[in-house]
């Protein structure tokens, strides 16, 4: 395989704009990582600055899916925040907390191996945004309660939530737009990538307790407390609260449904939004909006124009063609580069943008390999599989390499902070990384092990 058959028809143009592109994503992931300046700042400078220089047109910037803001993601998580913000109130989060506390017996680590679990089980079949935006604020109530530093569970969560969306085609975004462009389905990912994902989970759990369960030293005084406490009269508003988990059901329902009711997971969770406004009869609708997380939702809009920028000039397809170059067209070779390149730039890049530009390679080379093959029989051919679950694994795992790896992540680290409970970009990799490696060799051996041992 050539690198002008790998790189596709369009090459790439090294010029002013590419040199641009680069330095304002370069600098901007620089400063964010120092944290001198808060994250949200310096990406909503740099993709201004994307803009200014014409790296991007504005049109490109908020109207192109290519290229621009994913407004899916956005609203999604506006919507979902609004849902959560007139929730609140009902007392359901504290019902949950003290119920949780009472199941895990009051232990810390049982606690956070639970949360954990049924965390990744929630992901595989909602997306895992939406997970950690129900999961945080139960996390953080319950670390309260506990008189516990609430980072570790809300880390340990929010990395559950990325291995478990890995299990699904609707889990995490990426395996969405790797179903699209293989023509998968439901049933596909079930089959290939649900049992290597089961057996992460078991390690990552075992990997939990050897790195927080010593430090979670249980109060018995707490525990005798928090045993003793009735979850009942945590409910503060019944009638709200059943308005609020029927609406929530629907928009979860929809979440499950929407690829066969063809509507995107933000209009599901826009109408749940309108309707529980409506249902709630609120007059101060000034605190239902102004608690949602702006911050947040900037950081994304300023991270989706930068990262377009990058992808526009080429620099991602450059970096990808290079990797595939050196296995020279040995499919074991590139089945086991794609999946690690794959994981650590998930970890540094938004891992959606990566896998938009990393499918038409793969394509690509499968036409250079099997030129009579067209269609559905190229796409799906049997020695092509693996690539892709290696696509899939590499960029969904990978996000667990950095706070900014995943979307989930970003949210979580953005609740927490408003919340009083900063957690630092070197802090999240330092518990991160690690995990991000040890799931990534365990999808190694799992795919050379299926595809390529016998």
């Amino acid at each position: 395989m050539t690198p002008e058959a790998a790189a596709g028809p369009q090459a790439m143009t090294i010029d002013a704009t590419f040199w641009t592109a680069t330095v304002i994503f370069f600098l901007a992931y620089a400063i964010i990582v120092s944290e001198k300046i808060h994250k949200a700042v310096v990406a909503v400078l740099g993709a201004s600055l994307v803009l200014v220089f014409k790296v991007l047109q504005q049109h490109e910037a908020f109207h192109l899916e290519e290229f621009g803001v994913d407004w899916n993601v956005i609203f999604l998580l506006i919507s979902m925040m609004v849902i959560i913000n007139l929730m609140k109130p009902t007392g359901i989060f504290e019902y949950i907390a003290i119920k949780s506390a009472k199941w895990g017996k009051g232990e810390p680590f049982r606690i956070m191996a639970i949360f954990a679990v049924v965390t990744a089980v929630l992901s595989a079949f909602l997306d895992n945004v939406t997970t950690v935006l129900l999961i945080t604020p139960v996390t953080l109530l319950i670390a309260d309660a506990l008189e516990v530093d609430p980072v570790p569970y809300l880390i340990s969560c929010v990395l559950a939530s990325n291995i478990g969306g890995t299990a699904t085609l609707i889990g995490d975004p990426p395996n969405i737009m790797i179903a699209s462009k293989a023509q998968l389905n439901f049933m596909d990912f079930i089959y290939h990538l649900t049992p290597v994902i089961v057996i992460i989970m078991v390690f990552y759990l075992l990997v939990i307790k050897v790195i927080w369960g010593r430090k979670l030293k249980p109060k018995e005084t707490l525990k005798k407390r928090i045993m003793e406490m009735d979850e009942r009269e945590a409910i503060k508003d019944p009638v709200m609260m059943k308005k609020s988990i029927f609406v929530l059901g629907v928009v979860l329902t929809g979440f499950v449904f929407h690829g066969m009711l063809h509507f995107q997971p933000a209009t599901v969770a826009l109408f749940g939004a309108g309707l529980l406004l409506l249902l709630s009869k609120t007059h101060d609708l000034h605190h239902v909006f102004a608690e949602v997380e702006w911050p947040t939702i900037f950081f994304f809009i300023g991270l989706f124009i930068i990262v377009g920028g990058v992808v526009k000039v080429g620099l991602i397809k450059w970096m990808s063609v290079k990797v595939l170059e050196l296995t020279s067209g040995n499919l074991f070779a590139t089945s086991m580069v794609l999946m690690w390149f794959s994981a650590f730039a998930s970890a540094i890049v938004d891992n959606i943008p990566y896998v938009a530009t990393m499918n038409p390679l793969i394509i690509d080379m499968a036409g250079q390999i099997w030129p009579h093959e067209t269609g559905l029989q190229l796409l799906q051919h049997p020695d092509l599989m693996p690539l892709w679950w290696s696509l899939a694994l590499g960029a969904c795992l990978g996000g667990n390499g950095s706070a900014i790896g995943a979307s989930a992540n970003v949210i979580v680290v953005g609740m927490s902070e408003k919340m009083g409970r900063k957690i630092s970009f070197l802090r999240f990799m330092a518990y991160g990384m690690p995990i991000m490696i040890m799931t990534v060799v365990i999808s190694t051996l799992y795919v050379w092990l299926r595809y390529y041992m016998f």
